[in-house]
This record gives structure tokens, C-alpha cells and sequence, in this order.
């Protein structure tokens, strides 16, 4: 067995989604070639681990996240060839790849539902969640899907009802068959033994269902913040349509196959207490090496809101017995976080300070592609939709095109030099002046700054491994300190708000301002003077 040592408590992850980020071929999709061509400039911004969304066969109905051949790359992205070339300059550079794995559900057009929905007595008919109707024809249960409706889809051929949790050409594969666990693993030891350095495991809550089929409870209050107020599914607590006990067992064989090979796995949470989940899921060091949720992913933004999340997370942790988390502010799902957190006339400023604030909280940081250009929210017109789950919900919810429109590389270019071709999602105009071409010229562009405070974090311990406790201080003030055992402790205070404050800070009276992060801010004599978005650290002997 390899050596494992928990280097990814260290690392800073890059989520890299392919569709969007550099078309190599001109077809107006990005691709694998694409993501190779750039690998230089990812390994230039100082992360570690390279998150990359599905680019697997697939007939594209949830772009990706609807596999039909979990062991192969669709034409629309390259080919394997593609794929071990990238993996292997992706190492030469000294970053790991993790690619994702959609493991709970597949897509209709897989060759196991195309054989488990053609009878009910073929080798793979109960591969899937199939169930009978009520005696009235209505489907078994209450349980509904993410993306609207029913979590039940008729089938004429079978006469049976089988489970979607997404959208219904998404069947659920049923984790109680023994054969279904053991392929799965078998399609992860495929990409291991290429060489992938873990995986990111989509829904990973999701395996699992009651088999008895008992209707869910209504939820009282909203607690599932993986979806918007207007989506009927927050209104039940999924007490069983996932989140099942069993699938700790199933977490703990991928930890057995992943230890076999030295390869990590993060797993995307999205539960009614999904803080209580991901330390579940990350305690004990034999199941997923880490987690992470929509909780910050949400509208809501105040310090006294991240402050709640993550003190909540450390008392599950600690309840748990230990376990380790993944902060993202955004990823290909929510609207991006400088127009969600910041709003409409969001700046450059309050994205550095977004940026400083997730890479002091205690965990690994997940940056998602654009965020280290302040890339805002696009507004994506209703003939140019692609998100099957905006066009259900619009328009009181217009889908996650947003966030997915690509990359500008180059203001001169056509398409911002993302592609010669007209691409599958219309670049945001406001975003050619943001482009990689002007800001690596600039030295106080946002790309520069991530480079230089993801450099600088890399030297500053406490920042990475230290624990964290807050203190109180007024809105919008989040202030926290970081100790590790044998350096100094270091304070951390950041303005939230477009306004310039002071506060009383006696931790801070004596501490030495840590400098090199490149946010203004200063302190004296116990009082800490924060500009609009500004950010002040200091050192002081542990507590």
C-alpha cells in the first residue's frame, strides 16, 4: 500500500469547469486540450489539486453530470489519450488531478438502464430504483426531485415507477445491490490506476434510499440550502430518500480503495443538517478524507453568518471525533459569489476580500474558475438558456448558466479568446475588460493578487493547520484567530462592508501587523481601522 500523509490539509483546490474554460478546437466548447493548454496558468496561481466536472460520455441532458460510460471521455471533450497527457503535465508541474464521479445516478442512455428498464427478470433489473404504483396509479411515495416535480418517473416498458433524484433521464442506481457498489468502485479503480490523484463524488449523499419507501416529513422550516425558497423540494425533511445510514460502509470501501493508491476524495454535501453530515462523513479517517456543503454557497452573507457556519461545522467535527472540511464560496452550481455576497456594483476590492476571508477559515479552499479575475454573475437571456433546471424555474429562477458563461483570456480576441466559434454560452461582455491578458499586465489586478496571497498563505502555517476561534465584533466584522502549537497565533479581521470602520479589538493591543497579504488595513493600541473591504492580521504570542 502507498504511504498516505494528509497533504491535502494543506492544499488549495481549483475547480475547473471544462465546457467553459478553453476551447481548443474551435467547436465553441472547451475541452480537454483545452484545460492542457492552460495548465501553466493554473499552476501559476499556487494551488494544489485541480477539480475537473465531468467530461465522460454522456448524451449532455445535465452537461456531464448524466454519465453513460463512466471509462471513457466524450467526443465533445477529446479522448483518454487527451486525458493521460493532461494528467501527465498536470504532475510535471506538481499538481494533482481529481476529476469528478457521478456515482449515484446515471444517465437513461447507459447500457445498465437500457438493460434494467427492457424486463423485470434481467441480470440488471433491480440495478435501479424501480417500484410499483399505488393502487390509484400514483407514484410510490412523496419524494420529489432536486430539479422539480416528482422523484418518480413512469416507465410503459416495465410498468413500474423508477427514481430519479435529479431530472428524470437521471435514474437512481439502487446501492443496496451489492453488484451496483462493486462496479462503481471498479469504474473508480479505472481512473486510479491512469493515475488520478482522487476524485470529487457528486451528491455523495445521495447513494442510498429507504427501502421501504416511507413518505418523507414536511420540513417545518427550510434547512437544505442546496436549493432556491421556490423549489417545493426544501419544504421536506429527506429523512428517506437519501442521507441513509448505510452508505457510511459504502464511504468506508472507497477509503479502502482510495488508500490503496494514495488518492484523495471530497465529497459535495447537500442534506437538511448538512454540517452534521460532512463531519459524519469525513470523521474517523476512514471515510471521505474531506467534505463540503452549499452552506456557503447561499444569499445569505453577514459575519455573523459565516461565523455561525463554521463554528457549527468545528462543534459536529469535534462531536464526531475529528474530521476536516472544504470551504468553497462558489462552483458551477450558484450564482458567483462577488454579485451573490456582493451585490450588483460588486467591486475588485470585495472580491480580494472574499478571497483573504476564505483562505483564513480552517479547511481546504476551493476556488472556482474566475473567481481569481473577480468574474460577477453573467445575465444569460431566455433564448440562450442551456440549464434544463432554469428553464423548469423560470423566471423566478433562471438556472446556473450564470456561472458557467467561459473565460475571457484575451480582450482583443473574438469571444475573449475563449474560442473562434460561437460559444455554447455567450461570454458576459462586462467580462473582456477582466480578461487574463489585461490583468497579468496590471500588477493590482485580482489575478495577481491571488497569486501573491496564495503564495503568501503558503508561508504563514498557522493559516493552513492552525484552529480557529472567533470573537465578537460588530457588523460587518468578522474576526478570528488561527494557533498553531509552536508559532505565534495570528488575528484576522475583515470588513464585509463597503464602509470604512474602527473597532476595540483588545486581542490586537501588543499583536505585530503581519504584512505581504496586500489588503488595506491597520491597527493600534487595541483598535483596528479597516478601509471599505479591508483586511488587517497580526501576530501575537499564543493564547
Amino acid at each position: 500500500m502507498t504511504k498516505f500523509q494528509d497533504w491535502w490539509k494543506d492544499a488549495v483546490i481549483y475547480q475547473v469547469y471544462p465546457r467553459s474554460f478553453f476551447d481548443s478546437d474551435g467547436d465553441g466548447v472547451g475541452d480537454l486540450p483545452g484545460i492542457h493548454a492552460k495548465l501553466d496558468y493554473i499552476a501559476a496561481l499556487g494551488v494544489d489539486i485541480v477539480w475537473i466536472s465531468p467530461f465522460f460520455t454522456s448524451p449532455m441532458k445535465d452537461f456531464g453530470y448524466d454519465v453513460a460510460d463512466y471509462c471513457d471521455v466524450d467526443p465533445l471533450f477529446g479522448t483518454l489519450a487527451d486525458f493521460d497527457r493532461l494528467l501527465q503535465r498536470a504532475h510535471e508541474l506538481g499538481l494533482k488531478i481529481i476529476i469528478d464521479q457521478v456515482l449515484s445516478h446515471c444517465s437513461e442512455q447507459h447500457p445498465w438502464f437500457v438493460e434494467s428498464r427492457s424486463s423485470r427478470d434481467n441480470p440488471r433489473a433491480d440495478w435501479f430504483v424501480w417500484a410499483d404504483p399505488q393502487a390509484d396509479g400514483t407514484p410510490p411515495n412523496n419524494w420529489l426531485a432536486v430539479f422539480g416535480g416528482s422523484a418518480w418517473q413512469w416507465d410503459a416498458r416495465r410498468r413500474q415507477y423508477f427514481m430519479h433524484n435529479f431530472l428524470a433521464s437521471q435514474p437512481d442506481l439502487n446501492f443496496h445491490h451489492p453488484e451496483v457498489q462493486q462496479a462503481q468502485l471498479e469504474n473508480m479503480r479505472f481512473w486510479l490506476k491512469r493515475g488520478v490523484d482522487g476524485f470529487r463524488l457528486d451528491a455523495c449523499n445521495f447513494h442510498f434510499h429507504d427501502r421501504a419507501l416511507r413518505n418523507n416529513p414536511p420540513a417545518g422550516r427550510r434547512q437544505d440550502n442546496a436549493v432556491q425558497d421556490n423549489n417545493p423540494y426544501g419544504m421536506q425533511l429527506h429523512r428517506y430518500d437519501k442521507t441513509r445510514p448505510e452508505n457510511l460502509a459504502f464511504l468506508e470501501k472507497t477509503r479502502r480503495l482510495l488508500n490503496d493508491y494514495g488518492a484523495i476524495a471530497v465529497g459535495e454535501v447537500g442534506a437538511d443538517d448538512a454540517l452534521a453530515v460532512m463531519a459524519a462523513y469525513t470523521a474517523g479517517g476512514d471515510k471521505l478524507h474531506m467534505a463540503y456543503s452549499f452552506n456557503l454557497l447561499t444569499p445569505e452573507f453577514s459575519a455573523r453568518y459565516i461565523r455561525d457556519q463554521v463554528e457549527q461545522a468545528e462543534a459536529r467535527l469535534a462531536g464526531a471525533g475529528g474530521g476536516w472540511l472544504s470551504w468553497s464560496l462558489g462552483n458551477h452550481d450558484v450564482p458567483r459569489v462577488l454579485s451573490r455576497w456582493g451585490g450588483a456594483q460588486a467591486t475588485p476590492a470585495c472580491a480580494k476580500l472574499l478571497l483573504a476571508m476564505q483562505l483564513a477559515l480552517k479547511g481546504t479552499p476551493c476556488l472556482y474558475q474566475g473567481e481569481e479575475l473577480a468574474l460577477s454573475e453573467a445575465e444569460i437571456a431566455f433564448e440562450d438558456l442551456q440549464d434544463p433546471y432554469g428553464i423548469a424555474f423560470w423566471p423566478e429562477f433562471k438556472g446556473r448558466d450564470g456561472c458557467r458563461t467561459p473565460l475571457p483570456w484575451d480582450a482583443k480576441a473574438p469571444q475573449a479568446g475563449f474560442s473562434t466559434a460561437k460559444p455554447w454560452l455567450p461570454p458576459a461582455p462586462e467580462h473582456a475588460t477582466l480578461a487574463v491578458s489585461v490583468q497579468q499586465a496590471e500588477a493590482g489586478s485580482m489575478l495577481n493578487f491571488t497569486r501573491r496571497l496564495l503564495a503568501w498563505r503558503k508561508q504563514n502555517p498557522q493559516l493552513r493547520r492552525g484552529e480557529i476561534v472567533f470573537f465578537d465584533a460588530p457588523e460587518p466584522v468578522l474576526a478570528l484567530r488561527r494557533d498553531l502549537a509552536g508559532a505565534p497565533a495570528i488575528l484576522c479581521a475583515f470588513n464585509l462592508g463597503d464602509q470604512a470602520l474602527e473597532f476595540a479589538w483588545p486581542a490586537a493591543a501588543g499583536a505585530r501587523s503581519l504584512d505581504g497579504h496586500g489588503l488595506p488595513g491597520s491597527a493600534s493600541g487595541g483598535t483596528v481601522m479597516l478601509p471599505a473591504y479591508g483586511a488587517w492580521f497580526g501576530v501575537v504570542a499564543p493564547a
